[in-house]
């Protein structure tokens, strides 16, 4: 087949999932277009199956907010004429399953059927979605949608909740290349380059947005730093880092706090952590903490949305009511306060995120766009 793929770009779940979803059906013998603003991060693999197509937003005086909507849609027209594009598989439901539709209805004016799937992510439905301004748009896309999926039973519960939806909604969770963390490039951790051996390396990934409730993080910290030696590395960048290096400043515990950024080598650094801390307000599925799991890497989480489909009470980590911060150290101190409770939690969570196996899941994405393709 000859798929097109449309997602943000950008260090986010849903570009990470798109993007990985992409080369491993090349690797099965599809033809994949990525068509974006700039070249997904995850994209480092170009080739005569995986092709980036760039879309281009002309600046004009008249347009106080450039129409990304319009250029993405023309693009995706050319594109689908140029090499044949069979179906379309759009990551969010607004922007780019409201394109998508447009791109559609243009090409049906030159005979051209482009069935379109969508995948919803969750902020698309969560927070940008409900928002009145946008509701309208996301019912129309999602309704005009050939196929839609989630990567939760709970993002589905809620895209029902929250939208008159008369599409079925498929749920396909989201995955993990287990045998790339098999064959792993690097065998030595360096772990003495960010900890004493007697310290624990504690690990919080994310884009610092008010969801994540960073604050929580420092404050789980603060409690488990008391009773163990322990590091907190925190990588990203967003709005509310600023205020964690302040928390962390006011609590004492600056020199413990490691801000290091965003960074290309994620499981470098997940390879010599001991815990993984997740306590959002919400997650539609949970990428973070099911990459922290593959890396053997037990994870402290709350119990929203997705999450209790990914972190398993008791095997892979624990879960608690989201500001839960007290239940969320202790049960961080349950997990790290022997090395064999720790190992036994380390083995759970690759055991569980092995049931996420990406070769497990994108046949039923291939499934999905033969019944596509298949006539009305």
């Amino acid at each position: 087949m000859r798929i097109g793929i449309v997602c943000y770009p950008t260090f986010g779940g849903s570009g990470v999932v798109a993007t990985e979803l992409g080369l491993a059906l090349s690797r099965r013998g599809h033809e994949v277009h990525f068509i974006t603003y700039k070249q997904p991060v995850r994209l480092d693999q170009l080739s005569s199956k995986v092709r980036f197509h760039e879309v281009h937003v002309p600046e004009y005086p008249l347009f106080h907010y450039q129409p990304y909507e319009l250029a993405l849609s023309s693009k995706l027209v050319n594109m689908v004429k140029l090499h044949k594009i069979e179906v379309l598989h759009v990551h969010y439901a607004i922007p780019h399953a409201y394109a998508g539709y447009m791109a559609k209805k243009m090409l049906e004016e030159e005979g051209i059927c482009l069935p379109m799937v969508t995948t919803l992510h969750g902020t698309d439905i969560t927070l940008v979605g409900k928002h009145p301004f946008y509701k309208p748009a996301v019912n129309f896309s999602i309704n005009n949608s050939d196929l839609v999926t989630s990567v939760s039973e709970s993002l589905k519960e809620d895209t029902y909740k929250s939208f008159n939806i008369t599409r079925e909604i498929e749920v396909i969770p989201n995955f993990i290349d287990v045998q790339k963390y098999k064959n792993k490039e690097f065998t030595d951790c360096q772990r003495e380059l960010m900890a004493e051996d007697d310290e624990k390396i504690i690990t919080h990934i994310s884009n610092f947005r008010k969801v994540k409730r960073i604050d929580d993080v420092i404050k789980i910290f603060f409690e488990i730093q008391k009773k163990i030696k322990a590091k907190l590395m925190m990588v990203g960048e967003g709005p509310e880092k600023e205020n964690a290096e302040a928390l962390a400043e006011e609590l004492g515990i600056g020199k413990k706090v490691l801000f290091v950024g965003q960074s290309h080598e994620i499981d470098k650094i997940l390879c010599f952590s001991d815990l993984f801390l997740l306590p959002s307000e919400t997650e539609s599925f949970g990428l973070a903490a099911l990459e922290a799991m593959i890396n053997a890497v037990p994870v402290i989480s709350t119990n929203t949305g997705g999450l209790p489909e990914v972190n398993i009470e008791g095997v892979s980590g624990f879960l608690s009511n989201v500001g839960d911060v007290s239940e969320m150290a202790v049960n961080a101190l349950k997990i790290l306060e022997t090395e064999a409770g720790l190992n036994k939690f380390k083995e759970g969570a690759q055991s569980v995120a092995e049931k996420f196996d990406i070769e497990q899941i994108v046949p039923h994405y291939e499934a999905l766009y033969e019944k596509a393709l298949k006539p009305a």
